[in-house]
């Protein structure tokens, strides 16, 4: 005969006379018992195999308040390509942003949005927006409507398509999801046969109480067992951020490899930014759709005049460096435009206009910014490592024993180094690492030595090694991502099953 406490007898009893899949509500209702009694008796009648409990997670969607305005009011890439139409099709994007009267802060977004749905095309240095083609209604337009109207659609349960588009609005912040989990629960035949054997009910005690030792009336009850390899209940303790051990392990490497850490600010003049990188005013790079520029403040104070005038003759006829130039009439304001830094080396090289002598080691591991389209492996801000070697008689296989020494600490072992341009190397090489679980290379990271039009405005003498990457390539790999925004997208559910990096 089968040994039950009273309140197992119970729950079993409730989950047969309710039939199969029933919920524990139901069994606290049809049974009389607590919610935490009934969760004590399935954990033990599960184990004998009396019980079968079935989980199923579900993911609910709603809307964030950005994403009520766009269903209202529409997408920007929607509003944006209507008025382009209503403009014959072809027209300056300031002028379709002003006939759409879409928000200056809006502006990017749509017309980055334009570009990856393919409705239309950007025209060289013109500015000139061109419709591709007549749009038509999106899945993820939808969905937002439906949304708006009162749906509250699970995940699971739609289509490919429908995902895809839940998936890319909540990448663009537009939806909220939230994953609940349903248990059922059926009785095993195990369990019905159980109940037609009869059940013998065991008055057991789980706790020894003071008085019961004090008696020794412990001796006279029955002491229920516990099964001390029985799973706990899931506990999330404080951690650091993934994405932030692996910042944290990129600098501790370093700081063992006798560099300095360097940091600065997020906002910097186009001078240190591009300038003072011999990088043409006219450069592609430059322009709106690569780089993020303030709109207030828009200018910032440029350097002492004999930095300024060094880079300015430098950019127009190559000063005394030997070089030509770009052969261009530079201009202050243009340098003087703020920008969200593009990246660090803009940090590197104001550094090196105070510091001059060698040995110099520095590095930083810090948030650089670029308009770029959101995907799966590209976000508009990111965390850049980068570092410089300044000393007399180093060459480019120096460097490159540092970046399989740091590369190697990250247990990527097979490294290689393959020819490449950069404006203000030379010369200049990327760094390759070999990705068994992916069976190809992929690139880590830029590297050369400074061009003399660099080095020669901030009065360097000695050979400068230069490098910088993308840290979030090397976390997806260290991680096993495949997604660049799950380190950014803030869900629990991923941080909460990272384990921390060793």
């Amino acid at each position: 005969m089968v040994e039950l406490s009273n309140s197992e007898l119970k729950t079993l009893e409730a989950v047969q006379k309710l039939g199969n899949r029933t919920s524990v509500e139901k069994i606290s209702e049809a049974s009389q018992l607590a919610h935490s009694a009934i969760m004590r008796s399935l954990l033990k009648l599960s184990e004998e195999n009396f019980i079968q409990i079935h989980e199923e997670t579900q993911t609910h969607v709603k809307l964030t308040e950005e994403g009520a305005s766009y269903s209202v009011n529409g997408l920007p890439e929607r509003v944006l390509i209507k008025s382009l139409i209503q403009l014959g099709g072809k027209a300056e994007i300031r002028k379709a942003a002003q006939h759409a009267k879409l928000e200056p802060k809006l502006t990017p977004i749509a017309l980055g949005w334009l570009r990856k749905k393919r409705w239309a095309t950007i025209e060289g240095k013109t500015k000139l927006l061109k419709a591709s083609r007549q749009p038509p209604t999106g899945t993820d337009e939808e969905i937002l409507k439906d949304l708006a109207e009162g749906a509250s659609p699970v995940i699971e349960q739609l289509n490919d398509d429908k995902r895809k588009a839940i998936m890319a609005l909540r990448n663009r912040k537009l939806l909220e999801t939230r994953e609940t989990t349903s248990r059922t629960v059926e009785i095993t035949p195990k369990g019905k046969e159980a109940l037609e054997k009869g059940v013998e009910i065991i008055d057991g005690i789980s706790q020894l109480t003071p008085e019961l030792i004090v008696s020794r009336r412990w001796r006279e009850k029955k002491i229920r067992k516990f099964n001390v390899t029985a799973p706990g209940p899931l506990i999330f303790p404080g951690k650091i951020h993934p994405l932030r051990q692996i910042i944290e392990r990129a600098r501790r490497i370093f700081l063992n490899l006798g560099f300095t850490e360097i940091r600065g600010p997020l906002v910097e003049t186009a001078f240190w930014n591009f300038d003072a990188l011999f990088q043409p005013q006219d450069h592609p790079a430059r322009e709106m759709m690569d780089t993020f520029y303030l709109s207030n403040p828009k200018a910032g104070k440029l350097p002492t005049k004999d930095i300024v005038k060094s880079v300015a003759e430098t950019h127009e006829n190559g000063w005394t460096t030997g070089s030509k130039g770009w052969g261009y009439k530079w201009s202050m304001e243009e340098a003087k435009r703020l920008v969200l830094r593009t990246h660090t080396t803009a940090e590197t090289i104001k550094y090196l206009s105070k510091h001059k002598e060698p040995p110099i080691k520095v590095f930083s591991v810090d948030r650089v910014y670029r308009n770029e389209q959101l995907t799966s492996i590209h976000t508009a801000e990111f965390y850049q490592i980068e570092g410089i070697v300044v000393d007399k008689g180093v060459t480019l296989r120096d460097l490159m024993g540092t970046l399989q020494t740091f590369y190697s600490r990250f247990r990527l072992k097979k490294v290689k180094f393959w020819p490449c341009y950069f404006p203000y190397t030379e010369p200049s090489a990327q760094a390759m690492v070999f990705v068994p679980e992916l069976n190809h290379w992929m690139e880590l990271c830029g590297m050369g030595m400074f061009r003399p039009e660099v080095l020669a405005p901030m009065g360097i003498e000695y050979p400068v090694l230069a490098w910088g990457g993308g840290l979030e390539r090397i976390a997806m790999l260290e991680l096993g991502l495949n997604d660049i925004r799950l380190l950014y997208g803030n869900r629990l559910d991923w941080i909460r099953r990272t384990p921390l990096c060793q």
